[in-house]
């Protein structure tokens, strides 16, 4: 036998070092920085090594253990049977000659051999015990032979039943499963974590391992964690029927009756095409799972051949582990660009050195926010690491400040729109900047007159989603003035617009040109001005000139308004190209019965007044309208605070809520009557 080069000793030293540098900081410090493709290269890298020189096989190599040491914190935990790891299978070629060695091993066709097939669940495994059919402990993998005693922590999980279900259950029993956190369950914590300035966590696996170990139950309990059993450890059959639990999918499904999850995408399927088929079936569906999955685990169905065909050092020769692609990569960090949303939203999008991440070539990755991009310490030309996981867009999730180069460039959020050259508003508290040319930015411009068209705004009947799309795409809508520029002759030539059509909708424009001051300012689409802040904001101001020309402390002393509409609403009008927009629709004619402030006298100010049913003489959106210029709150729930009910025709349960606390209700000829008294100055009060 040669013995190995001096070059090829160092870099059995470097991967040693590099991987077991790799597993402390994934199981103890919960802060891993080397990807799963990394990881996986490097052990294989040493495997062939070793394999080529074995005298180099050393009882603390990598290759010659599962884990880590269990941390400090937690009592440590013997497993009596050791918890091992899988070999891999990174292709199709590598099923096929693992159901080669199974089928030479057991002497017989490898087409007729049942395997059992799973997702390769991405998290945190454990080893739960089961005492007279009671949950007495639970631990981590820890080093594939002593593990972290977690039992409090495991109690916590919904998922695990602490008490089997059913009359026939064994004296002893030891289930292997995962825990693991699904995308929604990791982005909320993320979410939570960053508003709490709290850690943030790279990615499902990390955060479910990481909640598993924490020392306080309470922490853990709070995470959203689920487990799934994929093993039958060690069992007592003594009162179990042997045949009810022949092959691992019988195990499964007796797990199963006894309360724990197991996969729904377990299968049995007949030799290597077989397992083929099934694991490009998973993949196809990996996206859509809801969690993460890194691949397939393969099993010999029949637990006699699982027993016959037994283990080697690390692994069983009944299974193996076939590798979807890496979900994680590393690459380099060119360049930043921002872009802008539909409603005005500033994003930083990472401009990357194009690397495969789970199948896909990545150039680009979410920076979400200026928050995010200071959390992670990001600058131009970082080495990163980024994560696609199902349909999520790629993402930046960590940074490798080791490898920063010396001439690394801050990022900098824009002041001004990259787009229109408006205003970029952020105000305190805030995590979103905002471009605040609403009515001009090109990338608000279809959202912006979907809203300026919309039933509550200006009403333009046959002015559709679809229409809008096709109108601006062709670049003859850029700003709501424009609307009002179109004639019939050019309308029609668009695709399934008839001339009839096209003359409905050029009447329907020239209607919408006699609107409201209320309307008008809720159709501007200032960020948070509703329907009522609008009205508000008409009465109070009385012209637009009045409101275009308030101050931001003037803005606060209205109804409803606080210091953060006030600031949107101000930003809005300082805008030129918002200002221009609106001298373009005046010019093209279209008007607001504008009333000096007081005019209108307040009778129903501080009142909450609700509508139900359907009103014959004016819609239910008139009525609002009608009682809100009367100072009246218009709200959607009856409540002991409101002062009256309009009922109609079809009122349902609004109106018997009112009936049963005792809320006045008024018909629509009774409600007519007192707004025709009140419109004109007859009544003052209810």
């Amino acid at each position: 036998m040669s013995q190995p080069e001096q070059k090829t000793l160092d870099e059995v030293a470097t991967l040693r070092a590099e991987l077991d540098d790799a597993n402390y900081r994934y199981y103890v410090l919960d802060e891993p920085r080397m990807t799963d493709a990394d990881y996986d290269r490097r052990l294989r890298r040493l495997q062939e090594i070793e394999a080529e020189y074995p005298d180099l096989v050393t009882p603390d190599s990598p290759t010659q253990r599962v884990g880590a040491p269990p941390d400090a914190g937690f009592p440590e935990v013997q497993h009596a049977v050791p918890m091992l790891s899988l070999d891999n299978a990174l292709n199709e070629d590598e099923i096929t000659a693992f159901v080669k060695r199974v089928a030479d091993r057991l002497e017989i066709d490898g087409e007729t051999i049942a395997f059992c097939c799973e997702p390769k669940l991405d998290g945190a495994a454990v080893s739960l015990v089961y005492e007279q059919g009671v949950l007495v402990s639970g631990a981590t993998r820890g080093d594939g032979r002593t593990g972290e005693g977690i039992t409090s922590n495991l109690r916590t999980l919904r998922s695990i039943p602490l008490k089997l279900r059913g009359k026939a259950l064994p004296d002893l029993l030891e289930v292997r499963g995962e825990v693991i956190m699904s995308h929604e369950g990791f982005e909320a914590l993320n979410a939570k974590a960053r508003e709490e300035d709290a850690k943030v966590f790279a990615n499902p696996r990390n955060a479910a391992a990481g909640s598993l170990r924490q020392l306080d139950p309470k922490i853990t309990a709070s995470r959203p964690l689920e487990f799934s059993a994929y093993q039958v450890a060690r069992i007592d059959m003594a009162r179990i029927d042997d045949s009810l639990l022949s092959t691992h999918s019988k195990q499964m499904k007796r797990l199963r009756e006894w309360g724990f999850r197991v996969s729904q995408q377990l299968e049995v399927v007949t030799g290597s095409q077989g397992l083929i088929d099934y694991c490009r079936r998973l993949g196809e569906r990996r996206d859509r799972l809801g969690y993460d999955i890194d691949g397939v685990v393969i099993k010999v169905d029949d637990l006699r051949l699982q027993r016959e065909l037994g283990f080697v050092a690390r692994a069983p020769r009944w299974a193996i582990a076939f590798k979807f692609p890496a979900q994680e990569q590393t690459t380099t960090l060119n360049d930043v660009e921002f872009q802008v949303g539909r409603t005005g939203a500033i994003t930083p999008v990472a401009r990357l050195e194009p690397v495969t991440v789970a199948g896909v070539t990545v150039s680009n990755a979410s920076l979400h926010n200026a928050d995010e991009i200071a959390r992670l310490g990001v600058m131009i030309g970082d080495t990163v690491t980024i994560r696609r996981a199902g349909d999520v867009i790629p993402q930046v999730v960590r940074v490798e400040t080791s490898l920063r180069p010396e001439d690394a460039r801050e990022i900098v959020f824009p002041e001004r729109c990259p787009v229109c050259d408006s205003e970029v508003e952020r105000l305190e508290g805030e995590v979103v900047a905002r471009c605040s040319g609403g009515l001009y930015c090109g990338a608000q411009r279809k959202e912006a007159l979907k809203h300026f068209a919309s039933r509550r705004a200006l009403d333009i009947e046959g002015l559709g989603e679809k229409l809008i799309e096709a109108l601006v795409e062709r670049d003859w809508v850029k700003t709501p003035a424009d609307l009002f520029r179109l004639d019939a002759e050019c309308l029609a030539s668009l695709p399934r617009m008839a001339q009839k059509s096209s003359d409905n909708l050029v009447a329907a424009l020239d209607k919408a040109k006699r609107t409201t001051l209320a309307r008008f300012v809720f159709a501007l689409g200032i960020r948070e001005v509703g329907e009522a802040t609008a009205a508000n904001l008409a009465r109070h101001f009385g012209t637009l000139d009045a409101l275009m020309g308030a101050e931001v402390a003037d803005l606060e002393a209205v109804e409803d308004v606080g210091p953060v509409v006030a600031a949107h609403v101000h930003t809005f009008f300082r805008q030129p190209h918002n200002r221009d927009t609106i001298d373009e629709l005046r010019a093209l004619g279209l008007t607001w019965k504008e009333e000096a402030i007081g005019e209108r006298p307040q009778p129903l100010a501080g009142q909450t007044w609700v509508l139900t049913g359907t009103l014959e003489s004016m819609t239910r959106d008139e009525g609002k309208e009608r009682l809100q210029a009367l100072g009246a709150k218009v709200a959607g729930s009856v409540s002991k605070k409101t002062a009256a009910v309009v009922a109609g025709p079809g009122a349902g349960s609004k109106l018997g809520k009112a009936e049963q606390m005792g809320v006045p209700v008024l018909d629509e000829e009774g409600f007519l009557e007192r707004l025709e008294a009140w419109e004109s100055g007859r009544e003052t009060e209810q």
